[in-house]
């Protein structure tokens, strides 16, 4: 009962927000539009997204723009559910916050590392990371180089790592986007225990466990057929987590010596049903079909709990991707089929 009377007016909201999301059909619909300006109409007549695009001017639909204001309509909807949290849940969407400062830091290593012409155009996250983050864009956008943007990032918990890294020889962007993301699952991983108690501390769990064990499983995949990197190497992609699959088991996935070797080795694992590498789906479909089926599993089995909210935050942001990807691809010409085909998946 002290979970459904928390969680009550948290569940209301989100499943008023979730009723808004774009639908299968919908998607069918936009895959069959001719230009953006067509898409960005579409969206104002027949999604949550009329108030963000209402702000966006017409003469200027480059995709940058258009993935600016829809990732405002995120943060707003972070912010709705903010509000609706106790201290407690506040938490835990704290937690999850880390994943869009990742995504920040990421953006402006490769800002500065390809050294653009217009180096930062950040202000439109400016309110959402001023109200729940340590990260001052201010002094991000001030940086020139790598050293200058981790200094920006002094009296932040991103600060020490990358300090680490900066300090040793020949470092690129992909080794900034690799510390920054062993160090987020890797501290994830720990605070959860800190933030979360009993029945809402395994959910988490296995959702972060699973999720862990799916990217260290698309990585060794990626790494196996497009690069043919030596098992050592890969090693040191992989976060040192280990949820249902074993030490062994990636060991036997790390070092296979052909194909065969290793889809004898991924079939082992209790995620093999989901990757079915057969499908004409990419590893990032894949991927997002398989935590969607985790994700709504839990809210069906505990739909009061932190999965209600684990749950939306994924699907929203799967629906930012799909859109972004059917925009590009209808800005080059692809046909409804081909559209479909880039976006997969499913959206609710």
């Amino acid at each position: 009962m002290g979970n459904l009377l928390v969680y009550s007016g948290i569940v209301t909201k989100v499943r008023a927000m979730e009723a808004r999301l774009l639908k299968p059909e919908q998607f069918e619909e936009i895959a069959n539009l001719h230009n953006v300006p067509e898409v960005v109409s579409y969206l104002m007549e027949n999604s949550s997204y009329t108030d963000v695009l209402d702000e966006i001017d017409e003469a200027r639909l480059h995709r940058g723009d258009i993935e600016k204001i829809l990732i405002q309509s995120l943060y707003q909807d972070y912010t709705k559910i903010y509000r609706f949290c106790s201290l407690e849940q506040r938490k835990f969407l704290q937690l999850y916050l880390k994943r869009y400062e990742v995504d920040l830091i990421n953006y402006c290593f490769r800002i500065v590392i390809n050294h653009y012409a217009e180096p930062f155009d950040l202000n439109y996250k400016k309110p959402f990371f001023d109200r729940y983050s340590r990260i001052s864009i201010e002094k991000l956008i001030t940086s020139r180089t790598t050293d200058e943007l981790v200094e920006n990032l002094k009296g932040t918990e991103y600060y020490e790592p990358l300090k680490k890294l900066r300090d040793t020889q020949s470092i690129t962007l992909f080794d900034y986007d690799l510390t920054l993301d062993l160090y987020y699952f890797s501290t994830v991983w720990k605070e959860r225990k800190k933030v979360l108690k009993k029945k809402e501390l395994e959910i988490f769990t296995r959702d972060c466990g699973a999720k862990i064990d799916m990217l260290n499983l698309q990585w060794i995949y990626r790494a196996k057929r497009y690069y043919d990197m030596a098992p050592a190497d890969i090693y040191s992609l992989l976060v040192p987590i280990h949820y249902k699959i074993s030490t062994d088991l990636v060991k036997e996935m790390v070092e296979s010596s052909n194909k065969e070797e290793f889809y004898s080795a991924m079939r082992k694992t209790s995620y093999s049903r989901h990757y079915d590498f057969g499908q004409n789906l990419t590893i990032e479909q894949m991927y997002a079909e398989c935590l969607y089926h985790l994700y709504t599993v839990d809210r069906r089995r505990n739909p009061y709990s932190i999965a209600t909210i684990n749950t939306y935050l994924f699907l929203k942001e799967e629906e930012l991707k799909k859109l972004t990807t059917a925009i590009e691809c209808i800005r080059y010409g692809l046909t409804p089929g081909e559209t479909l085909a880039y976006v997969g998946g499913r959206t609710q």
